[in-house]
């Protein structure tokens, strides 16, 4: 595998498919779950973006907020139960009586799955707020190792700069991408001091100019989370490389 951070010219061997579907199915399914990753793969998806976080015990779990409250029947920060105390909780109740008794998924269980299957991921880091350095390279460290047979290696992202450049440290052979909600001025030197592949932003961010700029440097251009079908096929003709969606069942993927 070349080191992702030898050049952004690493990004021109793009293995990744086009159409990622967020959080496993987006909304209609239990983000983050198994269930999520199993419905979406139901409407012909062969990516899937997620987020993952650290229990008490150091552990990678998929989990958006930095909190249980919403998706769980726990309380309180994530990182302040263990593995085995998240594994207690129900994810699957708060979006319907059908997914009752979801359990939170490791890391390792999507690993399995998804190789299994023959799947690509996204594997967005996400730290609870104080624990960016740690949980990036725990995260990169566990993805290598979980990936470490697979024909493509996951596609590491996240907000948080310090957990990227951490996952760079433990990991520096797989792929990053740099999220960023709002563009600004600097993003080519951001990714390229990141060692990064990718862009991956705010769909609203982007146009032609900003994707051709990107391409022209060496950068392949993922957006988030585009669920109008109009928007999606502008945004693709435009050259865009992944359209992260929630609209599983709206937007089909095409080869």
């Amino acid at each position: 595998m070349a080191h992702a951070a030898d050049t952004p010219q690493a990004a021109q061997a793009w293995p990744y498919p086009r159409y990622i579907a967020h959080r496993g199915a987006g909304k209609l399914a239990p983000e983050n779950t198994l269930a999520a990753f199993r419905h979406g793969a139901g409407f012909g998806y062969r990516m899937f973006e997620f987020d993952v976080k650290l229990s008490a015990d150091g552990k990678p779990v998929l989990m958006h907020d930095a909190t249980l409250d919403r998706t769980t029947s726990g309380r309180g920060r994530v990182d302040a139960l263990t593995l085995g105390e998240l594994a207690q909780l129900d994810a699957g109740s708060w979006h319907s009586a059908a997914y009752a008794g979801e359990p939170v998924p490791t890391l390792a269980v999507i690993a399995r799955y998804t190789q299994a299957n023959g799947f690509m991921v996204n594997i967005e880091i996400k730290p609870v707020p104080g624990t960016e350095d740690r949980t990036g390279a725990a995260v990169a460290l566990d993805a290598q190792s979980l990936w470490a047979e697979a024909a493509v290696p996951p596609l590491l992202s996240s907000f948080s700069e310090e957990a990227l450049a951490a996952a760079a440290r433990a990991a520096p052979d797989l792929p990053r991408a740099l999220l960023l909600d709002k563009l600004p001025a600097d993003w080519p030197e951001r990714l390229r001091g990141l060692g990064c592949v990718a862009l991956d932003a705010n769909h609203r961010e982007l146009n032609a100019g900003v994707i051709a700029a990107a391409h022209a440097g060496g950068y392949r251009v993922l957006s988030y989370t585009v669920n109008d079908p109009v928007r999606a096929a502008q945004l693709l003709d435009w050259g865009l490389d992944g359209l992260i969606t929630d609209a599983v069942d709206r937007i089909s993927p095409q080869p």
